[in-house]
């Protein structure tokens, strides 16, 4: 019954049986290789545009050179405030832009509104030479709450950003989670709504350590390349990168992972609906769910074996359970039988 975070599960064998055959004879290096060149290609379909697209082996690193790549040492990032590049990141996005600012926002249930960004916005003091330059927006998709935008959302944050000089950037740590529960296409949830750089997110849904900065549109790329070079995120051996994501996207196991992963955070959800005591604080949109346990019952529970993070400090009882593509069914009946039975001693 582990449902700490969906980093605990392992890799998607498929990803595995890739790396061995991407392991087999010699590749040139540094991205020269025929699988990297195949790879960008891939994602140029997938997205149905040119793209430049930049494996690196991190969530962190993708996120941080991104911001960078259209971020000044004087800019801002605007962000809500549970962003994971804001509260989980260690100041990356900070140190590899040279100084920008992180400019935290709002929002109910992990989103960001139109109507925040057009408040902050508005007020901002751009030209001045004694203020913080707004550069960057960036938004969670899937959110820190396990939320999920809509194209339409998106559309109308983007609308404003853009008008106000900013480029959008997604982190799409879950992305895959985000499109299966929308059903929408990586298009239509992405530049087709007016995001400009994405962090394209493999290693939470079966990669063993594989992400991707996509830029949709290449000359905005500038200098990512020395940038990520220069931050050590360029890997000689890139081909052991991209027969990751290449394997993650084959024939949709990126989109079969995350739909496993969201139908069995929809299985939980509604086995603990119903059990005395217990508060879902968010809509379950993902594979993510925030729930109000009693404390005699988060100590059964993790008597009887369960695993998941406390938010918000070691008396807190808001809990975060999270799926996996590896989550089995049966531990998350279990779960909820013994979460019913608990309830009732």
């Amino acid at each position: 019954m582990n449902f700490a975070s969906d980093n605990v599960a392992g890799a998607a064998p498929e990803i595995l049986a890739a790396l061995l055959a991407a392991n087999e004879g010699a590749a040139a290096p540094y991205g020269a290789d025929a699988i990297s060149r195949r790879l960008e290609a891939r994602f140029a379909e997938l997205f149905e545009r040119e793209v430049a697209a930049f494996p690196v082996a991190t969530g962190t690193a993708a996120n941080a050179l991104a911001l960078a790549t259209v971020t000044p040492p004087y800019g801002a990032v605007l962000c809500h405030a549970e962003a994971h590049i804001h509260t989980d990141e260690c100041g990356a996005p900070e140190f590899f832009t040279g100084g920008a600012k992180l400019l935290t926002l709002p929002g109910e249930h992990g989103k960001l509104s139109a109507q925040a960004v057009e408040r902050a916005l508005a007020v901002t003091p751009f030209g001045s030479q004694h203020a913080i330059q707004p550069a960057a927006l960036s938004i969670s998709q899937a959110t820190e709450a396990g939320t999920v935008y809509t194209p339409a959302e998106i559309a109308a944050i983007t609308e404003v950003a853009h008008r106000y000089g900013l480029l959008v950037h997604m982190d799409g740590s879950r992305l895959a989670n985000a499109l299966v529960a929308l059903g929408v296409s990586p298009a239509q949830a992405t530049w087709r709504s007016g995001i400009d750089v994405l962090s394209f997110g493999a290693t939470k849904n079966g990669a063993l350590g594989a992400e991707a900065v996509i830029f949709f549109d290449p000359a905005r790329a500038g200098d990512l390349i020395y940038r990520r070079k220069r931050g050590g995120h360029l890997f000689s051996k890139q081909r052991f990168l991209s027969a990751q994501l290449e394997a993650y996207l084959h024939e949709d196991l990126w989109l079969r992972n995350a739909r496993h992963a969201n139908e069995q955070a929809t299985r939980l959800a509604a086995g603990l609906r119903d059990v005395e005591g217990i508060t879902l604080r968010h809509a379950v949109d993902a594979n993510i769910l925030f729930v109000e346990f009693p404390e005699e019952l988060i100590q059964r529970l993790i008597a009887a074996g369960a695993s998941f993070h406390r938010i918000g400090g070691a008396d807190s009882t808001l809990v975060r359970l999270v799926t996996a593509f590896t989550t089995n069914a049966g531990d998350v009946d279990r779960f909820v039988d013994v979460a019913r039975a608990l309830s009732r001693v």
